[in-house]
This record gives C-alpha cells, structure tokens and sequence, in this order.
C-alpha cells in the first residue's frame, strides 16, 4: 500500500511516537492523507505526532473512531524509511514507536515555517574601534550574508549583547529578518581535495566505481593509521554528490566532529549539516527538515543520524567503525554500524567501513565475500609506522604511589630535550578509580548503584561513572567518621599528571579527557593547542586514539596495557588489540619516527604480543579461530538479557520465572544461561539480574527471544531489556 491514498472518511492506520504496542485506526481528514504522510492525531486529551502506515483494520465502533486532526507541512516519510524502521524494531525487539521516536527528534517538526531577527555588516563604521566591536565584525564579515540572531553573534564573537546592540545604534550593524531555518550552502563536489598517493588514488576509485553503480554495496576500508582513510572516503562523497545522491558521515564522537567539519569545508568549499547531541534544538531542527527536503546534501553526525529521512541516500561512511561507541546501551539498543548496513540495503545504498582496526565482525564479512575489502597498508608522505616495544613491569623498579616506569621515564626525558611531545595512556577518567578508608577498611561507594566513587580532584568531587552522581570529598571517613584517613587507590588521568608535574617540572603538561572538555570546540581547541607545541606531555584517556593528529609527537607511553584484559568481556582481546594500536598510531605521524611503549606485566600475553609484532591478520585468525571453537559472536549469536526493578525479591522472582519458561527458547535451538546478579548489581536505585541467550547463526533467536519474554509478566516496576548482538555484558 505504499503511496497509497485515502479520502476523507476513510480508515487509516497510524503509528505514533507514544509508548504503545500497535498502530491506531482514524478517520482521514476532509483534505485526504496518503501512506507515510506526517498527521496530528488526537490521543486522549492531548494531541501526538504519528505516521500514516497503511489502510486501517477497523472491527471498532465506527463512532468511536475520531478523526486526523491536521496533515503535517513535512515531506512524507519514504517506503525505504518506513521499511527501516520496521525492519530495525525486528531485529533489535524495540517497539515499532520507540524507532519512530528516533527517526523525529527535532523540534518543532509541524510548525510553520518562520522568520527571526538577524544581524548583518551595515555601510558605516564603528566611531570606536575596541577589540569587542572588531570580534564582532570579524565574525559578521567571515560567515558572509546570512546573518546572525543576538544571541549566535555574542556567543561567536564573544561579547556582551550590549556591544552589538551598540554597533546597531550607530548603523554598523543593521538588523533584518530571515527564515528561521537558512538553507545550507550549496557543497562544491568539483573543488579539489588532496592530492593522493598511488594506493590510495587507485582505492577511491574502487570507492567511486561502488557509487556509480547504483546498488548496495559494502565495504571494509581498512588503513594503518595516517594512511589517509579520510582522503579516500571523501572521494566517494564527492561522487555521491555529483550524481545528485545524499550522503551522511557518522563519527563515534562528538569531539571529533569540529575538526572533521574543517577538513570537509576544505574539501567541498563549505560547511555541510551537522546532526549530534552538541547541536542546539534550531541547529537540530533546520537539519532534519533539510534533510527531508533533500536540501542537505552531506550530513556530519553521531550514530542517531541514522534515523534522518533521507530523500535519497546514495553513501554512508562509518568511521572507526569497530567503536563501541556506534553501540546504543540504553533505550532502543542497536549497532549504528549493523544499521547503518541494513538502511543502505534497503535504499540502494553503498556503505563504507572505515578503520585501522576493524571490528572482527567486519573483518569476518569481508574474508567470507559479504563485504569489499580495501588495504592501506601505508602511512601517506614521509611518515613511517612506530616502532612497538614492551616494557616488563615485572622487572622495573618502582616508587610507592608511581606508575611510570623508569625506562618510560627516561625515553620522556629524551623528547624533552629534543622538543619532542610524549602521550601517557590510561584509559581512567579522574584522579583515582578507588577511595579507601586505611582506618576501618570502607570503600566509598554510590549511594544508589553498586560501584565505587571516583574522585575527581580538580572538580573536587567524587563521581559515580555508573548513573553520574557526584558528592563533595569527605574529610572523614562516612563509615567511621575518623579524619585524616581516606586514601585515594589506584591512578586516574589526573593522578598520573601529578606524578608527571613531580617528575618532570618544566614540562608543559596537557589533559584530554571527556570530562575536562565543556564542549566540542572547546576540546577542538585544546587539540589544537597541543598539535601546535603548547604541551610537551599529553595525558590522555581513550579519547586520544581517535583521529588527532600531532605532528611534534613522537612517543606513546601505554600505562596499563593490562587493564582491559581482566574480566570475563566476549571481546576483551579485540578492544584491547584495538586501542592499544590505536593510541600508538598517533606516534610519528610526520617526518619524525615514532616509539610507543607499552607497560605491562605480561609480556608474553598472545594480544600483547600481537600488539608489539604489528601482524593483525595473524591476531584477526587467532581470535576467529577462538570466537569459532566457542560458537560466539560473529560464528554465533547473542542476546544479553536484563532483568531491572527497584525491589530485588521482584525483580529475581521475574528472572527466575524467565528460566523456568527456558523450553521455549531450547525448542528455538537457543541456550539460556543464568540468572544470576549483574557484575554491576544496583544502577540508579535499580537491582539488575543478567540472562544469557546463546544460539547458532542460523537459529531464529529474535522470535525465539519475543515468545520467551512475552511469556512471563514481569512484577509490578520490573523492566526486561533484550540486547541483540550485545557489547557490554556488564
């Protein structure tokens, strides 16, 4: 029934956005609706957004029945896209109005289009030049006519309100109005990139051949770090935009998107639209309605961009596809880059997956034929790979309260005197992961989650990295109430600055993690700090392995490499294998060789000593051959299962009714395993209790899953979470 239409009177079906687990029959209204129109729709006292999604079944009292109240002045919503939203409430068990709530998170979707005030350069000049009123110029002047509201052009040119209102008064500035949602420039698919190396020239071309086909495709691109990925898979964006396709570029991090917005401006000759949680509710708005209407041509954006209605979407890169972050851990829970595969197959779409390391689930698509693969086995000019080399704890004499080695140490002390910049790894956000009272033994922990506090010295604060609660330090201990005894344990990011500011004092030294960053382009311009020689030491947690470039850095010092290889994580070695090569990469990436060190206390671990000999294709086979023999993701499948409620004999009593109803799930081939509490047992007041479901690949594990949940009612505030193709199992 797809474009069907209807006539006033006539019954249709429509999906809301509100929390329920069917499609709702009305009246069309006296205009007529057609499949997949944007509608109001009465529910109750209130008035919803829905979707037209076919004929309605009928078989109620026809006077019941009410009415669409309005036809939305949106775009419909194409077969392609409603197929995708179906398509993903199938296979992650998400109610279909859970995916739809996804697919309209903008603002304002239904209103009108409108006007605002802005503020563009008038013909007369200030009477006093300050250096306020020349910020505000400068900005005005730089971003052309468009025109910025009062609040934009102080936020930009940071100044008061007052300064502006004052370059208006004397006819500087002249006040006008605009749309509220300016159109995007037009992107130029013809401007020059870079000029690219024989390898990676003959791999856009690959690439390109992909998109000028027509037909879905997807592809593993998998280059060393500073191979120039970016380079190549721009190519393919520029040939998605010559033939009039759209094109969208999903990144794993907000942080990253500033600098990438810069190099594809460079590349296109403006700034294309940008979809994340940093951009304000116009910004999100004026996206999404562009984006309907086919006039934004290439999106930038965070996994959720995903879910935008594109008119006609020819490209999707996922960049640094084997990052967790792309996975969706609360509310619908879904695999950016399994969907982004899925939405391009639907539409006739080429994907790119991107990566120096690749997850082993793309890595085993591409040796089994399902995906293109395309290597870049070099560092594009003159930069080289860094050397890797261990350095064995076991053998290193260390200080009380030290975590760097004296051979890291020393090889720091080198760069110094060269003018050289080292990066320390640890992949611990804070000061200390542990505060411990050396009085009575208390561990302090999070009054409403069964994990530690985390101390954070310069906010001051202790902080749970569970449900983000914060507390001031203690001078006493809670449990004892004795002074002077709370002792931090364990080294954080910050920790280990301080041992860095003792031991080497006359090094500048820099911190980038997530949460020492107010904003994106706050962190943007830290890194650029740094990149420029402003630091000499760079202590980083995870966020340091993606993307940055630093032409002065010539050292990576891996404090633990040990750390994620404790505990019972599926995908332990992979993640592990994964950032420790990633961090190193940012080592040598200009003239100057690199050298990352990495300090562990197993230096014949079989994932160390992959990560020290560079061969990835042996560590890819090694950890297959493993995941094969164990029958797990990608040779098998799983479900997590969480069972979460704030009284724990309800909540056990719901998992344990779930185990008792196993046969429905054993007739299905699929094996349960558990209950059992979760390694992290309380999150935010709530008792969770972990089931496994483990099937072969071809098993029916999603129907399986439905009828075995749809089994059991739950007890009163008890919830049941089913992850497909889970990532954490915590």
């Amino acid at each position: 029934m797809d474009g069907a239409e209807f006539s006033a009177g006539r019954l249709v079906a429509v999906l809301t956005t509100e929390p329920l687990d069917r499609l709702l029959d009305y009246k069309a209204p006296e205009d007529g609706v057609s499949t997949g129109d944007f509608v109001r729709v009465p529910l109750g006292p209130r008035q919803v957004i829905g979707v037209v999604w076919g004929p309605g079944e009928g078989g109620f009292d026809p006077k019941r029945i009410r009415s669409v109240s309005a036809r939305m002045d949106i775009p419909p919503m194409l077969p392609a896209m409603r197929a995708f939203l179906e398509r993903a409430a199938e296979y992650t068990l998400t109610p279909l109005p859970a995916m739809l709530r996804l697919a309209t998170r903008a603002p304002g979707l239904g209103e009108a289009p409108g006007a605002r005030r802005v503020y563009r350069a008038g013909p007369a000049e200030p009477s006093r030049l300050t250096p306020a009123r020349a910020r505000v110029l400068e900005t005005v002047r730089a971003h052309g006519g468009l025109g910025f509201s009062l609040g934009d052009l102080s936020a930009e040119a940071g100044v008061s309100t007052s300064v502006i209102k004052g370059l208006e008064a004397q006819g500087v500035l002249i006040a006008g109005e605009a749309p509220r949602d300016p159109p995007y420039p037009e992107l130029d698919a013809a401007h020059p990139g870079r000029a690219l190396s024989a390898l990676q020239a003959e791999a856009a071309e690959t690439l390109r051949a992909g998109v000028v086909s027509g037909r879905y495709g997807t592809t593993l691109l998998k280059g060393v770090t500073g191979s120039g990925k970016t380079e190549v898979y721009l190519e393919a964006v520029a040939e998605c935009l010559a033939r009039g396709r759209q094109a969208l570029v999903l990144l794993p991090e907000i942080a990253l998107t500033v600098d990438f917005l810069d190099r594809v401006e460079a590349r296109f000759g403006a700034r294309p639209a940008e979809w994340h949680s940093g951009a304000s509710m116009a910004e999100r708005r004026r996206c999404w309605r562009a984006v309907a209407e086919g006039a934004a041509r290439l999106v930038i954006g965070a996994r959720s961009a995903l879910f935008l209605p594109f008119r006609d979407l020819g490209l999707i890169i996922v960049d640094e596809e084997h990052d967790g972050s792309y996975k969706q851990e609360d509310g619908a829970l879904y695999n950016a880059r399994d969907m982004a595969v899925l939405r391009a197959a639907l539409g006739s779409a080429q994907v790119v997956l991107a990566s120096a390391t690749p997850s082993l689930e793309s890595w085993a698509n591409a040796e089994a034929g399902k995906y293109a693969r395309i290597d870049l086995p070099e560092r594009f000019g003159p930069a080289v790979l860094p050397e890797m080399r261990a350095i064995d704890m076991r053998s290193q004499e260390m200080a009380s309260n030290t975590w760097i080695s004296p051979a890291l140490a020393a090889a720091m002390r080198q760069r110094l005197e060269a003018r050289e910049q080292s990066l320390l790894f640890l992949n611990r956000r804070g000061f200390a992961p542990l505060t411990l009272c050396r009085a009575c033994g208390h561990q302090i922990g999070c009054t409403h989650c069964d994990a530690r506090m985390v101390e954070h010295r310069f906010r001051r604060v202790l902080m749970c990295h569970q449900c983000g609660a914060t507390a001031p330090i203690p001078t006493a201990c809670p449990n004892c109430e004795v002074e002077g005894k709370l002792a931090p344990i364990g080294p954080g990011v910050e920790r280990l600055a301080e041992e860095v500011a003792a031991r080497f004092p006359e090094a500048r030294v820099a911190i980038l993690s997530s949460d020492l960053a107010t904003t994106a382009r706050d962190l943007k311009e830290r890194i650029d700090e740094i990149a420029s020689g402003a630091a000499d030491i760079v202590i980083g947690t995870q966020l340091v392995a993606k993307g940055h470039n630093f032409p002065l850095l010539t050292l990576v010092g891996v404090i633990d490499a040990d750390l994620g290889l404790q505990g019972g994580d599926l995908r332990a070695a992979e993640k592990t294998f994964q950032l420790v090569r990633q961090v190193a990469g940012r080592a040598g990436r200009a003239e100057r060789p690199g050298l990352g060190l990495v300090q562990t206390h197993q230096p014949d671990h079989p994932v160390i000593r992959s990560i020290l000999s560079g061969d990835e294709e042996a560590f890819w086979r090694s950890e297959a051959a493993q995941r094969m023999a164990a029958g797990a993701p990608p040779y098998g499948r799983m479900a997590g299962v969480v069972v979460s409620g704030p009284d724990e004999a309800r909540t056990f009593e719901t998992a344990r009714a779930l185990g008792r109803a196993a046969g429905l799930l054993e007739r299905a081939g699929v094996t349960l395993f558990g209950p059992a509490l979760a390694p992290v047992a309380r999150i935010r007041g709530r008792t969770r209790v972990r089931l496994l479901l483990k099937a072969p690949k071809g098993a029916p594990l999603q129907a399986a899953a439905r009828a075995w949940r749809d089994s059991v009612r739950p007890g009163a505030g008890v919830r049941v979470s089913i992850d497909i193709d889970p990532m954490s199992f915590f």
